[in-house]
Formats: C-alpha cells, sequence, structure tokens
C-alpha cells in the first residue's frame, strides 16, 4: 500500500496526488497539519534519506524560525523542529514504492509506478 504524506493546501501535494490518481495508484492519504508526524516516523525517514532531504528550507515557516532555532542544525534538532512544526517537512513524501520519495517530480514518480 501507498502511503502519501503532505498537507491538503499545497500544491506540490495536489500536483502528487493528481499524477497518482490519473494514473490508478491506489494510496492513503495523511495529511500532516491535521494528523502531525510522529518522532520515529521522522526518525525512519531521516535514516533512509538524510535529515537534510526532509527539511524544507525553502518554506515560510523556516524562514519565520528564530534565528537561534535556525543556527547549527543538526538531525536531532532538525526532527525536533518538523516534529513540532509539520510545514517544516517537505512534501510529498510517499512510503511503499519499494522507496522512500521526498518531493515531487514526474521522472521519479513514473520511475518508481510506471
Amino acid at each position: 500500500m501507498v502511503e502519501l504524506y503532505g498537507i491538503k493546501t499545497c500544491d506540490t501535494v495536489r500536483k502528487a496526488r493528481a499524477w497518482l490518481d490519473a494514473r490508478s495508484v491506489a494510496y492513503t492519504f495523511h495529511d500532516f497539519k491535521a494528523e502531525g508526524a510522529s518522532p520515529e516516523r521522522l526518525a525512519a525517514w531521516a535514516g533512509e534519506v538524510g535529515w537534510e532531504t526532509l527539511l524544507n528550507r525553502a518554506g515560510t515557516t523556516f524562514r519565520k524560525l528564530p534565528d537561534d532555532d535556525k543556527a547549527g542544525l543538526d538531525e536531532a534538532r532538525a526532527l525536533a523542529l518538523m516534529a513540532a512544526h509539520p510545514t517544516l517537512i517537505k512534501r510529498p513524501v510517499v512510503e511503499g514504492a519499494g522507496r522512500l520519495l521526498v518531493g515531487f517530480r514526474p521522472e521519479i514518480y513514473e520511475a518508481a509506478f510506471g
């Protein structure tokens, strides 16, 4: 089973969902904003793709963080921030395609699901 994690109002998540829907890929959706993200799941993802890949530094949530929170980030601090502020997680995250996908790029989805 494929699990797609994201925020329903995120444009990139909408694109990923439309791509999956157009190809009849069955998935369940987990909304970070409504359901959060467990520290254990975040740690597992970081172990697979690295915390730097998971952390969305381009979003407004990251830019609005106090400078003290952003300075000297390491894995433990980044994971704690992502657990406290799920909008800091790069979206979407897809589990179940035989690997973990972070972000949406049609060519990568095609390789995973095509």
